[in-house]
């Protein structure tokens, strides 16, 4: 009895202080587990995604030394097949 006292005693203002103040401290509740939560499961995920990634990158850097390695090959091959090309045009040429 001595609640239902209280609560009718409270002014409308009052009462929506209260609930104001109640909902904001639900808000910042809800707001601080939420963080928490994600922090401690989605921090490891993305530190593995991360080293994934570099991973990668050092994958992809190798690579990139692989083609320009073997586009070098393929150039002095090129050069060879010019030469021999060469070499077999002056062998066909009729001599006089």
């Amino acid at each position: 009895m001595n609640t239902q006292f209280i609560l009718l005693t409270q002014s409308a203002t009052s009462a929506m202080i209260e609930i104001a103040l109640l909902l904001l401290g639900a808000a910042l509740i809800g707001f601080l587990i939420a963080w928490f939560y994600q922090k401690s499961v989605f921090t490891p995920i993305v530190k593995q995604l991360e080293s994934e990634k570099e991973e990668l990158n050092r994958k992809i850097d190798g690579l990139n030394k692989d083609i320009i390695r073997l586009n070098g090959k393929i150039s002095e091959l090129e050069n060879v097949i010019v030469e021999k090309d060469k070499e077999i045009q002056i062998l066909k040429k009729p001599k006089k």
